[in-house]
C-alpha cells in the first residue's frame, strides 16, 4: 500500500474546476494508475482544505503518477510534484492499545424504505451535527477502534466541516453530505483498523469519502 500526497495550486483555474467535481476528481485520480487487467485493488482519496490550501490525498495499492495533475493542477515548473511513501510500515505498527489523533472525511447517511410497504430503501444523508456524529461512534467498534472520552466527559471527536455537493454524473445529479472529523482513537482490533485503512469507510469511496488517517498524537 501507497500514501501519496498532492498540494493543489488553488490560483489556476483548472485547479477550481476539479475541486469544485468530485466527478472530476474520482477521473483524475484514477488516471494516476495504468489499467490493470486484474484492478488495481480499493483507491481511496480525500480533499483536506485550509484556506487557501486544499491537499489530495491518496491510499492505493500501486504507487500513483500524478504528472497529470502537476500539469493540470499544480507547479509544472517547479520542482514541487506530489509525494508517495510505502504505507506498509505504518499498517505493521498498529497494535492493541495504541491511540492516535485520526482524520475522515465521510458520507454518514441511513437507509430507509421508499414506502412503509415497499421492500425497497433509499440512502439519506445525515444532516446535522449530532446524527453524523453518532453515525460515526455506532461503527467504531467494527472498524477496530474506540474513541476516548475527552476532558468534558464527551467522545474525543469533533466534526470540523460539513458541505452538501451536487455535480453531474451521466447525465443525472449527484447530491452527497459529508461531514470531516478530526479526535482521537484507541485501537482495539489492528486487523478490523488496518481494513478500515485500506478499503474505506461508508459510501460514496470514488467521491472522496471515506478515507481515514492516522497521525502521532501531540502532547501540549
Amino acid at each position: 500500500m501507497h500514501l501519496t500526497r498532492f498540494d493543489i495550486n488553488t490560483a489556476r483555474r483548472d485547479s477550481r474546476a476539479l475541486l469544485a467535481s468530485p466527478q472530476k476528481l474520482h477521473a483524475a485520480v484514477l488516471a494516476s494508475f495504468p489499467p490493470i487487467v486484474d484492478g488495481t485493488g480499493r483507491v481511496l482519496w480525500r480533499i483536506d482544505r485550509a484556506e487557501p490550501r486544499a491537499t489530495l490525498f491518496i491510499v492505493s495499492p500501486h504507487r500513483p503518477d500524478l504528472t497529470h495533475l502537476v500539469e493540470q493542477a499544480g507547479w509544472p515548473t517547479s520542482d514541487r510534484t506530489w509525494d508517495t511513501r510505502d504505507y506498509q510500515p505504518l499498517l505493521d505498527r498498529l497494535d492493541i492499545g495504541q491511540q492516535w489523533a485520526f482524520r475522515l472525511t465521510a458520507n454518514p447517511t441511513a437507509s430507509r424504505r421508499k414506502a412503509p410497504d415497499s421492500p425497497r430503501s433509499q440512502r439519506f444523508g445525515h444532516v446535522t451535527v449530532a446524527q453524523q456524529t453518532v453515525w460515526l461512534l455506532t461503527r467504531t467498534e467494527r472498524l477496530g477502534f474506540t474513541i476516548p472520552v475527552g476532558e468534558h466527559k464527551e467522545p474525543d471527536v469533533a466534526i470540523r466541516s460539513r458541505d452538501n455537493l451536487a455535480f453531474a454524473r451521466q447525465g443525472r445529479t449527484v447530491t452527497l453530505t459529508t461531514a470531516t472529523y478530526e479526535g482521537h482513537l484507541r485501537i482495539t482490533d489492528p486487523d478490523a483498523l488496518r481494513t478500515a485503512l485500506t478499503e474505506g469507510i461508508g459510501p460514496a469511496k470514488a467521491y472522496g469519502c471515506g478515507l481515514l488517517t492516522l497521525a502521532p498524537i501531540r502532547h501540549a
